[in-house]
């Protein structure tokens, strides 16, 4: 009888036999592996398990830590439940909510309205790093999803609850941590003392918890500086409120009830009262102080070619004249890209955009000039060019999007004063539940996988090998300079991972499991499946929505 299974361990490249049962954490001592910060999890065959995943057949192991883009969401789980236990033993009546990341950390918030003190704060931090520093175990189990039903209703997990009634599932998973349960949408670490750095301060009406970066993860930044971005969460969270779907469950229920036509009608109208709003801005701001150029800025497939064009509509109702100038034919040709430090291109880098032909370009238009625009052949990779010179009349106005369009660098030759800048993102307002939010890259990334799929021929594989240097030109490039705008938008609509889930799921699954990327694929279907499809043919035409799912009466 066979009692030792073969195990390759990617990191090290070493190859080993192990006992059957034997468990990640263990092999990990038998590697005698260590890296600069604890390993967090596993992917094992490429799908992510938690370190107490006991080994049973041959198989491939890649150990990783917070540096890691699922480490570092693990990491966020882990503190997440070490801040619900310490609430639980300090303020057992009262009722928490996590509401959203804000630059490296999260914004919390009381229910009710209820504050803490700067002493309730630091008595709250000081709870959990005992329980930090008591290393307790944290443990998954798969229970009867009635039984674990009523183990959050006795507990007041009424979002919970509701989440689980609406997505019928004989079984389901439930987490514990001593004397506190929860309820989780991925691996946690094995104990509550893999949290190594952590700090907490009072902010606007709740508080904030400070994490470790992602590329620096010995630092904190405790210096809190996104309170326009602070603003439009708040002001999200407030109206999924007034829609009655602040969490998945609720939202589940909506569509069960045959009440989402009146939800998609309104989500829209929200969205185009809010680009007129935008539009007099713009108006404004050009009458009183020249502004003549619009820069939309914002991470990938956040919307910004729909609002962009959705925004030059509503300027034309005031009497501007919008031009649309796109960042992307501005990049210089191929062989001068720079790379990346895997040498690969780095379309990302402010670098790769031919700054002194735009800013010519701009000045010039602004001048009144007569200018020959280029126009970007991705397939050559080479400048050409427009067959019409471009001049900017009277009442003309430049809207111009792409990623850097918020970065200073980008136009030094034209005066703040003359520009309007807009952040357009993906800022998902529905959470999963009081203590889980949705990230707001898996939105994205559900959208660019969908589009990418049905309109530049690239498959769900190709899109998620492609995904994690998006990412890090979005941490580099984009999520800085946020702040810069004069107005931040918010392009998600509450319905659209409903409507998103039946296009991609059969693309999610055309992912070979041989490939590394097979388990991004495989934890978005099973975050999928908390949404109750939406088939529906009201969306309309000018929706956000349409840039990705297609029947966009714009062309791009």
């Amino acid at each position: 009888m066979q009692d030792k299974v073969k195990v390759i361990c990617h990191n090290n490249s070493v190859e080993l036999e192990v006992e059957l049962g034997t468990s990640l954490l263990e092999l990990l001592s038998q590697l005698d592996f260590k890296g600069e910060y604890p390993i967090l999890a596993a992917y094992v065959n490429n799908r992510l398990k938690e370190l107490n995943y006991r080994i049973f057949k041959p198989m491939v192991v890649r150990f990783i830590d917070i540096t890691h883009f699922e480490g570092y969401r693990v990491y966020q789980r882990t503190i997440t439940f070490v801040l619900q236990k310490a609430v639980k033993d300090l303020y057992d009546e009262r009722k928490f909510n996590v509401r959203h990341s804000l630059g490296r950390g999260l914004y919390c918030e009381f229910a009710y309205g209820e504050q803490l003190t700067d002493a309730g704060i630091e008595a709250l931090r000081k709870r959990m790093q005992e329980i930090i520093d008591s290393r307790y175990v944290i443990t998954r189990s798969r229970k009867l999803t009635s039984e674990i039903s009523e183990i959050y209703s006795q507990n007041g997990y009424d979002d919970k609850v509701a989440l689980l009634n609406t997505r019928p599932r004989l079984y389901s998973d439930i987490y514990s941590m001593d004397d506190t349960v929860g309820f989780f949408y991925g691996a946690l670490a094995p104990d509550s003392g893999y949290i190594h750095l952590f700090d907490m301060k009072r902010y606007h009406e709740g508080f904030y918890i400070a994490l470790p970066t992602r590329l620096n993860p010995s630092k904190l930044d405790l210096n809190v500086h996104w309170d326009k971005m602070r603003d439009v969460f708040a002001e999200y969270h407030d109206w999924a409120e007034i829609m009655g779907v602040p969490t998945v469950g609720r939202l589940n229920a909506k569509l069960l009830d045959g009440d989402m036509s009146e939800l998609i009608k309104i989500s829209e109208a929200f969205h185009e009262k809010k680009i007129a709003a935008m539009a007099d801005q713009v108006f404004e701001a050009n009458k009183t102080r020249g502004a003549r150029v619009v820069l939309i800025s914002g991470p990938s497939s956040s919307g910004k070619t729909t609002t962009s064009k959705r925004l030059g509509v509503q300027l034309r109702i005031l009497g501007l004249v919008p031009v649309l100038i796109s960042l992307d034919d501005y990049f210089v040709d191929r062989d001068r890209t720079p790379r990346d430090e895997n040498g690969d291109y780095d379309f990302e880098a402010l670098e790769a955009i031919d700054l002194a032909l735009l800013n010519s370009d701009l000045k010039r238009l602004m001048d009144g000039e007569s200018v020959e625009v280029p126009r970007y052949d991705f397939i050559s990779g080479s400048r050409q060019w427009h067959e019409k010179p471009l001049q900017l009349g009277e009442r003309s106005i430049i809207i111009m999007e792409g990623i850097h369009a918020l970065n200073p660098n980008l136009t030094p030759s034209i005066p703040r004063e003359h520009k309007f800048g807009i952040y357009a993102s993906c800022l998902t307002s529905v959470a999963m539940d009081n203590l889980t939010r949705i990230q707001t890259t898996d939105n994205r990334l559900l959208r660019r996988i969908t589009r990418d799929y049905a309109t530049r021929g690239a498959n769900a594989l190709a899109t998620l090998q492609r995904w994690p240097s998006v990412r890090r030109g979005e941490e580099r490039h984009i999520f800085p300079y946020q702040e810069n705008a004069d107005v931040i938008f918010n392009t998600s609509l509450f319905y659209e991972i409903m409507v998103l889930r039946p296009k991609i799921e059969p693309i999610l699954r055309e992912v070979p499991d041989t490939e590394p990327e097979y388990g991004e694929a495989r934890r978005l279907l099973k975050f999928l499946d908390n949404f109750t499809p939406l088939y529906t043919d009201e969306i309309p035409p000018t929706s956000i929505l349409r840039e990705f799912v297609g029947g966009s009466s714009f062309k791009y």
